[in-house]
């Protein structure tokens, strides 16, 4: 859901703002700073579309150091997740020296922000918000959460800057998962999209085009609905004969970027050749879910006389060709016979589950700060890589499975190489099983530097 962290120092009126956007009294309102240590979650309603509202614990003034530390990991977590930040100060004491702080704070996080100056009571106290567009906000209102003036203004606010609303979908009104088949020319794309179609026996539609074109065709497997991408082969440059094909080549590669899983399909009894490796190159640059599927099984194990030892050694050596794509699955099929088509579907449908998985925030957190006390990241002459925290974030994706995104907050993204990313997503991976989803990896630093990569 759409999420708005409610940021601040200690005492400016958070949680009474909080409690006037959720409608009913959630956080303790009190006028002794710290009373809220802790994240509060809550649904405001008093829009056209409900959103998450997060009050958070006021940053800086904490006489308990570790409550300081533990007060302010929460809030830049919840800045992280958030869609839009509330920035709340107070009237009455004017622009503070903390809140100048905060400000070039929330500004390196690279989120929508309200300037939200609170306690302004009537009308005769507005003058009393003009020194705070020295901050430098583009959005700005004057409120009294107390009093509920001004709430109005800020919720409309507030939703010119979420993103557009989506409801939540039951299982059975999720929209068909799209699976493209890519691969090279006569690997047995086709031949699965018929053996998938025979196994159900109900083909909805078939959506246009010549043999060049990517077929749509829309099927459903054991109650599931599924788009089935059937792409044309995508050739070696060198042997683009025509316009005709370097063109299919340039809508399987657009294929690739607007489907939800891309199923590789590879010749088993060529292995893993030259024009896969650049194939599955395209998905990883992508960043799309994939699963990968050695074809013509059934040839395979008339070549080993189904010794288990030789099945496991093309499997192995397949995996090793595409390491870059080793967060993708291998499942073993003969389009021809049909064996293990089941497993196919099986595994669609579990890379689909674990796309909603969420580490919990401490528990990451505990797992990378452990990896880096295992093995740490090299230093720069005398600056050391530091996490402050970490959480897991909502990609946005226009697909139905979306990459786990985690976003690290650090002290200067530069010390840490892409190698040591690597290595952070891997422990991630070990912790929470992703198949077929790569792992995102978003850096935010103090000082607004910030990096994406994924792994």
């Amino acid at each position: 859901m759409r999420n708005v962290a409610i940021i601040g120092r200690p005492n400016v009126g958070k949680s009474a703002l909080f409690n006037r956007l959720a409608g009913r009294q959630i956080s303790i309102v009190h006028d002794q700073p710290g009373v809220t240590r802790d994240r509060i979650g809550s649904i405001c309603k008093l829009g056209q579309a409900p959103f998450e509202i997060t009050d958070t614990g006021g940053i800086g003034s904490e006489p308990d150091p570790d409550f300081a530390e533990s007060t302010r990991e929460g809030a830049f977590i919840a800045m992280g997740i958030a869609d839009v930040i509330l920035f709340v100060t107070d009237s009455i004491d004017g622009v503070t020296p903390l809140d100048g702080e905060l400000s070039s704070m929330i500004r390196s996080v690279a989120r929508q922000v309200i300037l939200v100056v609170n306690k302004v009571d009537t009308e005769s106290h507005e003058s009393r918000g003009f020194e705070f567009s020295r901050l430098g906000f583009k959005n700005f209102v004057t409120v009294s959460a107390a009093h509920g003036r001004g709430i109005g203004e800020l919720v409309d606010i507030i939703e010119s800057l979420l993103p557009e609303f989506e409801p939540e979908l039951e299982p059975d009104q999720m929209p068909p998962l799209k699976l493209a088949l890519i691969g090279r020319p006569n690997v047995g794309k086709s031949s699965l999209v018929n053996q998938i179609l025979k196994d159900n026996r109900t083909t909805v539609s078939e959506i246009a085009g010549t043999t060049r074109d990517t077929i749509d065709v829309a099927a459903e497997y054991e109650g599931q609905h599924y788009i089935l991408c059937d792409t044309a082969g995508i050739r070696h440059r060198s042997r683009h004969n025509t316009s005709v094909e370097v063109f299919s080549v340039m809508r399987s590669e657009k294929t690739i970027r607007r489907v939800d899983i891309n199923v590789l399909v590879i010749d088993a009894t060529c292995g893993v050749t030259t024009q896969d490796k650049k194939i599955a190159g395209l998905i990883q640059k992508a960043k799309k879910p994939a699963i990968i599927v050695l074809n013509k099984w059934d040839l395979i194990e008339k070549q080993t006389n189904n010794d288990p030892d030789l099945l496991r050694e093309h499997v192995e050596r397949a995996q090793s060709e595409l390491f870059f794509l080793d967060y993708a699955p291998v499942v073993i099929l003969s389009a021809l016979t049909g064996e293990n088509i089941r497993r196919l579907i099986t595994m669609v449908e579990k890379v689909r589950q674990h796309a909603t998985r969420r580490a919990g925030t401490g528990e990451l957190n505990r797992v990378l700060r452990a990896a880096i006390e295992r093995q740490g990241p090299p230093s720069r002459g005398s600056r050391r890589f530091k996490l402050l925290y970490a959480a897991q974030a909502k990609e946005s994706s226009n697909s139905s499975i979306a990459p786990p995104l985690f976003v690290l907050f650090v002290n200067d993204p530069r010390l840490l190489p892409e190698s040591y990313q690597h290595y952070l997503c891997a422990r991630i991976r070990e912790q929470w099983e992703y198949p077929g989803l790569p792992i995102l990896m978003r850096l935010r630093g103090r000082e607004g530097v910030n990096l994406d990569m994924n792994e």
